[in-house]
């Protein structure tokens, strides 16, 4: 099977799923992946098995999906695409890190591997994406990544944001305004679970007051 633009968006939809599964071979729900890609469970269901003869997914019916070595290898290169393209919108072309995803999302499916790996030289062959995402590889490979949240992270110690998980421009602002872009210094002052808020300060002092939601896609690790 040819990578067209939807085989590569279901890989890559698959993929992150995964990346996220608290069980590492753990199946992927097919409503997840529908929502993910904004179909309706049966047209992602058909898509899937249409993977699943090509070698690229393993398919359960009623249980979900999960995808083999070539499918992860596939999927991986282009997460890569997109997080390089994400990269070079910032780095180079100045663009903010909010307005990025959307490009990417475009122009993963039409730039060759050889742009892509002139850019990721270009840009001094970086590890992570604006959001602080992991960049794949040229051969698909991705290592591991585990950092607690502020939902997690002890009180009081000084922590650098490592990642941010969502990609909504709106939310990606809200971070910003917040001082909580990867890179950025912060110490948790006070987890109130009777408001399911969390309390942060960020390395110039500013204090803030975010939602646990908001708190569970910010990543941090020891400063």
């Amino acid at each position: 099977m040819l990578a067209s633009q939807t085989v590569e968006n279901y890989l890559k939809a698959i993929y992150v799923a995964q990346a996220a599964h608290l069980d590492p071979d753990g199946l992927v729900p097919m409503g997840q992946i529908a929502t993910a890609l904004g179909v309706v469970p049966g047209t992602a269901t058909t898509m899937v098995k249409t993977l699943a003869e090509s070698g690229l997914v393993r398919y359960e019916p009623y249980m979900g999906a999960r995808l083999t070595t070539a499918g992860e290898r596939l999927a991986a290169l282009v997460l890569r695409r997109h997080r390089l393209i994400e990269q070079f919108l910032v780095q180079v072309l100045g663009m903010n890190w909010s307005e990025v995803h959307e490009e990417a999302e475009r122009l993963e499916h039409a730039v060759s591997e050889r742009l892509i790996d002139r850019m990721d030289e270009m840009l001094g062959r970086p590890a992570v994406d604006p959001h602080g995402d992991p960049i794949p590889g040229p051969e698909g490979e991705l290592p591991r990544q585990s950092y607690p949240d502020l939902l997690t992270a002890p009180l009081g110690q000084g922590l650098i944001v490592t990642r941010v998980t969502a990609q909504d421009a709106e939310f990606l602002r809200f971070i910003e305004q917040r001082q909580l872009k990867p890179g950025q210094r912060v110490a948790i002052e006070d987890r109130d679970p009777t408001s399911d808020s969390v309390t942060v300060r960020s390395g110039t002092g500013q204090v803030t007051t975010i939602g646990t939601r908001a708190a569970s896609k910010v990543l941090v690790a020891p400063e």
